[in-house]
């Protein structure tokens, strides 16, 4: 078996696993990407609609335009991708991991000091969610009926229904519409979208398609193929049954949700977050395996391409620190507080600058961000709105966790008032 052999490996070659390479190459490690896919690029490929880079490039881009300004990145440096090859199994050997990857070529190994897991997230499908009925054709998943249009050339079908109102589904009912086909509505089983507001105006609002907010698709009809849905409004949190009504259609799009791809993390020992479903990390982004980091959707969903680039280029770095010897002195634990369901690192380090990722668990108007050390408010940030949909983040430095010096296991809490 071939074995070859670098600094660090990284699993996944999207816009986490490149960025991330590409800060592991400028500080002069040797790098390699590991991507199942034929390329470099992720599920940015089929993301054809703009919105890309404003934050990254200062520009929108489409999401292939993104991806390809890092692929050309890449392969102007050092850095060895493997594209085609699948990580099947990974252990620790010492202070070397080694990855068994399936590849075109045949089966390979790869010794790294560091890994770091860029290997995003997946799709739920009807099964998570258990929604009733027949078992008819003609049911998808959002992201594979976008890859069906804009990377095979086919169209899943003519009158759709989409059930939730995540980022993907919502831009594939522009783009649905955008092909000729008829979107009769976006069924949400909460009392407000899952998606960007910006998605709401401009791919529902723009195009006359119908909202249902706090409504459950409660069966799917249809022997051979999809002949429809059946809705249920819902109403102080029980079904409505008797207001409940039939949306006939041909195609249902399941838009309900990403879960972190963290089987192989799994199967290294590597302690998963219940509320995020990607790994545990401290303020390096080290997962509790020494030397194993995790960055973008894999580790947490994000909802911009661009947090998902910062957050890798700087587990990127993390690896190299920790790769020339470098620990941090002292971490403080994060807490989730009132209102809010998690809060990425779970570890600060107060001698340092730290960036805090978040999500809440309530729409509001008029909201404060409450940071607490040690139950003292060391501060207060006031928000115009927040809700699930959209990542907050920001950062603490020392100036603001230098209380926490001299007590052993200070706890920072940060809640939405």
């Amino acid at each position: 078996m071939r074995e070859l052999k670098f600094d660090a490996a990284v699993i996944g070659g999207g816009a986490a696993g490149m960025a991330a390479a590409l800060e592991l190459q400028a500080r002069g490690l040797s790098c390699a990407i590991i991507e199942r896919e034929d390329h470099l690029g992720g599920i940015l490929t089929q993301c054809i609609h703009n919105g890309f880079g404003l934050i990254e490039f200062n520009e929108e881009l489409a999401g292939p335009e993104f991806a390809e300004r890092f692929e050309e990145k890449v392969r102007k440096t050092a850095i060895t991708p493997f594209c085609g090859a699948t990580v099947i199994e990974m252990e620790v050997e010492g202070e070397d991991k080694l990855l068994s990857c399936a590849s075109p070529q045949g089966v390979m190994r790869i010794r790294a000091r560091a890994v770091i897991l860029a290997m995003g997230c997946r799709e739920r499908n009807r099964g998570n969610i258990r929604i009733p009925g027949s078992r008819p054709s003609g049911v998808y998943t959002a992201g594979l009926a976008q890859r069906l249009v804009n990377i095979e050339g086919y169209i899943p079908g003519k009158d759709i229904v989409i059930i939730g109102s995540g980022d993907i589904g919502l831009i594939m009912a522009r783009r649905m519409s955008w092909v000729g086909c008829k979107v009769h509505a976006v069924v949400e089983i909460q009392p407000y979208p899952s998606g960007l507001t910006r998605n709401i105006v401009q791919c529902l609002n723009d195009f006359g398609i119908p909202l249902y907010l706090s409504h459950l698709t409660t069966s799917i009809y249809g022997n051979e193929r999809v002949e429809g849905v059946e809705v249920t409004p819902l109403e102080n949190g029980a079904l409505a049954l008797d207001k409940s009504f039939k949306i006939p259609c041909d195609t249902v799009l399941l838009s309900v949700g990403l879960v972190p791809e963290n089987e192989l993390s799994k199967k290294l020992g590597v302690e998963i977050n219940p509320m995020t479903n990607g790994a545990w990390v401290d303020s390096t982004l080290m997962t509790n395996i020494p030397g194993v980091f995790a960055c973008g959707n894999v580790l947490h969903v994000h909802d911009l391409v661009d947090f998902v680039v910062e957050e890798a280029r700087r587990a990127g770095g993390f690896a190299a620190e920790w790769l020339s010897g470098k620990r941090p002195a002292k971490e403080i634990r994060v807490k989730s507080g009132p209102n809010v369901r998690y809060v990425n690192p779970s570890r600060l380090d107060p001698s340092r600058d730290n960036k805090l990722y978040m999500r809440t668990l309530i729409v509001k108007n008029d909201a404060t961000l409450e940071v607490k050390l040690n139950n003292k408010v060391v501060r207060s940030v006031k928000k115009n709105h927040v809700q699930p949909s959209e990542m907050l983040s920001f950062s603490l430095g020392p100036a603001e966790l230098e209380a926490s010096v001299g007590i052993p296991d200070s706890v920072l809490e940060i809640s939405i008032q």
